[in-house]
């Protein structure tokens, strides 16, 4: 026996790299032949796909692993029989010819007959009742070996909270608001996401977020209720109850990630499909959200309340769609007296300045640079250009669609060019200071 089956030692193995790396080659050869016969004549030859459909079946395989032998022999297998129901149309096709004497001699060197079971297009996976993903492959590509869903893949849905704050919601609608005190983010069925948000510039409608409160609520076996809260210089690596996950002792249902310590954590619930990023800079705290569209929409008209759901009340709206009802006067019909106590309270930024420090961090002049701006003009506290460039970052990571990721000020909703838009919060901005 040997050293049997230390490390990852396989007898034999070392027969199967050459005749593997011959398909493979095949397989590069099979791709650049399938262009060049589109072209010419033969479009039918279906070898690149049963070479395909041979990669997917092996490529989990482990020669060190019991079991392997039998399996790799029922990729063979359906390796050949696809060859054969392709052959009339990949005659004279010298890729074809090569990948079946190749077949032909790993099935020779693993010892394989020729009848047998053969490797599913469409093996049977066992679900996992607690994984949203699991559940809802199984729904959505059931074994009947058609290929066919018989229910649409989950569509997935991103919420984002950063800044002074601007909210971007479920609807893809991007919101600067005032929301002072606790408001809720979302609030279904199978989780509440609950933000405190404080003024940030002494006589500013401006408030940013110091507190989170998760709430994710008891599902069938997976979970108990689970509470994570993170508040401004406590961002905690754990749930309230001390612990980091939950479910049982082979598969957990949720658990958190420290990234940074005290900065930077992820909270993934597979259970509901959920993912939460929830991060500080500075002094605040910003939020980031990916959720199953058909869990979120799972609530009652009790429950209608939800930033993320519905955007921030009218009256709770900074920007109003960019149609502030104020006079546009800009910063330079202020005195010299006004404009040098705005900028002491600000920190010395002018818009040149502000959009200096944000294209440091924010090469795309979308909504989160013009965010970006809006901050330190109005608090002068640069930790808001970081705390806006993680928030692109996290969209990108969470946001499902990424032809939807960037959002511009002129095409948002109908919001107006955003000098006009900035022109008019900075103006709120001016009567509530200079009053």
């Amino acid at each position: 026996m040997g050293m049997g089956r230390a490390g990852s030692y396989y007898p034999g193995a070392e027969r199967l790299i050459s005749p593997l790396l011959h398909l493979l080659v095949l397989c590069t050869l099979s791709s650049l032949t399938h262009i060049g016969e589109s072209q010419v004549q033969t479009p039918q030859c279906r070898i690149q796909k049963c070479t395909t459909d041979f990669v997917s079946f092996t490529s989990h395989l482990n020669p060190s692993l019991d079991g392997f032998d039998t399996e790799f022999c029922k990729a063979l297998r359906a390796y050949s029989a696809c060859t054969q129901r392709t052959s009339k149309s990949c005659r004279g096709n010298l890729v074809f010819h090569s990948t079946v004497l190749g077949i032909s001699d790993l099935m020779i060197q693993r010892n394989c007959s020729k009848d047998g079971p053969t490797s599913s297009t469409h093996p049977v996976i066992p679900i996992e009742p607690c994984n949203y993903h699991s559940r809802h492959h199984q729904a959505s590509w059931p074994g009947t070996g058609t290929g066919a869903p018989e229910h649409p893949r989950p569509t997935y849905l991103f919420c984002g909270l950063f800044g002074d704050p601007h909210l971007r919601t479920f609807k893809d609608h991007f919101q600067t608001c005032k929301v002072e005190g606790a408001w809720p983010l979302i609030d279904n069925n199978y989780l509440s996401v609950q933000v405190t948000n404080v003024p940030v510039v002494y006589g500013s409608s401006a408030t940013a977020t110091n507190k989170v409160t998760i709430i994710f609520k008891p599902y069938q076996e997976c979970t108990d209720q689970k509470v994570y809260q993170a508040v401004t210089d406590d961002l905690p690596a754990a749930f309230v109850d001390g612990t980091i996950s939950g479910g049982d002792s082979e598969t957990r249902s949720i658990w958190i990630l420290e990234k940074s310590p005290g900065r930077h954590v992820e909270i993934h619930a597979a259970y509901i499909g959920v993912t939460i990023i929830v991060r500080q800079q500075g002094c605040y705290l910003t939020l980031a959200v990916r959720m199953p569209e058909e869990l979120a929409m799972a609530f009652d008209e009790t429950q209608d309340l939800q930033l993320c759901m519905n955007g921030c009340p009218t009256s709770e709206r900074i920007d109003q769609e960019g149609r502030l009802q104020l006079p546009m006067l800009g910063l330079q019909q202020a005195s010299f007296q006004q404009q040098a106590r705005v900028e002491a309270q600000r920190g010395l930024f002018t818009l040149e300045s502000a959009s200096r420090k944000c294209r440091e961090q924010l090469e795309v002049k979308d909504i989160y640079f013009h965010s970006c701006v809006f901050d330190l003009l109005t608090t002068g506290d640069a930790n808001f250009t970081t705390a806006a460039y993680n928030a692109l970052k996290d969209m990108e990571t969470l946001h499902p669609k990424r032809e939807h990721w960037h959002i511009f000020p002129n095409s948002a909703t109908g919001l107006r060019p955003f000098s006009l838009l900035l022109n008019a919060l900075l103006t709120g901005f001016l009567i509530t200071v200079l009053l």
